[in-house]
């Protein structure tokens, strides 16, 4: 019985992907994480497996060494083919039907991209606030500037940045399907400050870099086991993953990764500073289509890559204007509709919008209105231009709205722009009106 089969059949017997949560493996056993427990009678009988554990809902088949990372990755294949034919969404029919259209081979790789950085979002909301909460009180105090309290808290402040190659490196490793530490293994061989005594640049390219040597690693280490006898397995192919990719990038890769990341930063930068207002209402007036069509998910490697060489994105500060637009256009809607059930889920939706949680008011409000977001996108514009002029910086992402202002460089400003941005949708919703739902029961 090959790998494969025996992965189809593990996995059937195992409930699918209706049971199956996750795959990993260690040295000898495949580990399934299960939403049920199952029983282990037929497993055990399959041709090549071992033994069988549980520990709680992790359900592991012992098939042996080297094997275990072949039959773990076959699994890994055939649940990510069955997750992709389920259905996406949250719930709602409006989002699941416009998430569906969106679901085409582009948008998927952007997203594919996308979740390498969104496990880092807590560590970037955390650090960059406390980043934003020392600014302000050096404003205040600036005395304060020496005390050991505030050196402390700088270096929580930036510790994200400190291991962002290595958060990134492993995720990415564990994104395109290959062994995550060896991610980030090979982020910390392209950041190693050792490099300096070669005559090379520590950790050129940012995450750009990365992104790529993990994915080459990822791709190298799955072939490598189609190829090697899986008795030598265990030992050669990390061992033969980490020289072929660490070899190509540092002398490939990490030179095309940092041509790639100085040419995102002037480009961002450039635009910005040189288009000014209108760059910034171009961006924040298109950000919510963007959203809807599902290509928003292409900037937060940008974000990241920002954060990481300039310490801020002055793209999110912008685009977060989208959100407060929404916010003005729903208050209009809430004033001028008689629909008691619209006026209820305006009311609900309007402080969590506020907060930077934009989905409720989208598609329950403004989207199925029709004119209301297209009032929003022209708040949107508006508080762009604002935050644009002004070159504001966030030093996080995965946050927007008001909470966003703490992380900010200009405090003030971005909050001048989010109040602008509500006032010129409430206005552009009230004058493009829309058609008032009758009341339903």
């Amino acid at each position: 019985m090959t790998n494969e089969e025996l992965a189809a059949k593990i996995f059937k017997l195992a409930g699918g992907a209706e049971n199956v949560i996750s795959v990993t493996n260690c040295m000898t056993r495949v580990r399934l994480q299960l939403g049920k427990k199952i029983s282990a009678d037929e497993i055990k009988k399959l041709e090549g497996v071992l033994g069988t554990n549980e520990d709680g809902n992790e359900f592991q088949v012992i098939v042996g060494p080297g094997k275990s990372s072949n039959v773990a990755a076959a699994i890994k294949e055939i649940l990510l083919k069955d997750m992709a034919k389920s259905r996406i969404g949250d719930g709602k029919a409006l989002h699941e039907e416009i998430r569906a259209k969106n679901a085409t081979p582009a948008k998927l790789f952007l997203k594919k991209i996308a979740s390498i950085f969104l496990p880092l979002i807590p560590g970037f909301i955390a650090c960059g606030l406390i980043t934003g909460l020392v600014g302000v009180t050096l404003k205040i105090s600036p005395e304060l500037e020496s005390a050991q309290i505030i050196k402390l808290l700088e270096v929580f402040g930036n510790a994200v940045f400190w291991g962002m190659n290595l958060f990134v490196g492993y995720n990415a490793g564990k994104v395109f399907g290959g062994s995550p530490i060896i991610g980030g293994v090979l982020a910390a061989i392209i950041t190693h400050p050792s490099l300096t005594e070669l005559g090379l640049v520590p950790g050129r390219g940012g995450v750009i870099s990365v992104v790529l040597v993990a994915a080459l690693g990822a791709w190298l280490e799955k072939n490598l086991r189609k190829v090697i006898p899986e008795m030598f397995e265990l030992f050669l192919t990390p061992l033969f993953t980490v020289l072929i990719a660490g070899a190509a990038a540092i002398f490939v890769l990490q030179p095309i990764g940092g041509a790639i990341s100085d040419a995102i930063g002037a480009a961002a930068t450039g635009a910005i500073a040189s288009g000014g207002a209108v760059v910034g209402a171009i961006l924040a007036g298109m950000w919510l289509p963007m959203v809807m069509f599902g290509v928003h998910q292409a900037f937060t490697p940008i974000h990241v890559d920002l954060i990481s060489t300039y310490g801020v994105t002055i793209l999110l500060p912008i685009l977060a204007m989208a959100g407060a637009g929404q916010v003005g256009a729903a208050a209009a809607v809430y004033f001028k509709t008689k629909n008691k059930f619209l006026k209820k889920t305006i009311a609900s939706a309007l402080p969590v919008g506020m907060m930077g949680v934009g989905e409720p008011l989208i598609y329950g409000v403004t989207f199925p209105l029709g004119r209301p977001f297209i009032g929003a996108c022209i708040g949107a514009a508006f508080g762009g231009a604002v935050q644009a002029s002004n070159m504001v910086g966030a030093a996080t992402l995965g946050i927007s709205g008001l909470p966003l202002a703490a992380t900010t460089n200009n405090i003030p400003i971005y909050l001048l722009g989010v109040g602008v941005s509500y006032v010129a949708g409430f206005i552009a919703t009230w004058i493009l009106g829309f058609d008032d739902p009758e009341e339903t029961n």
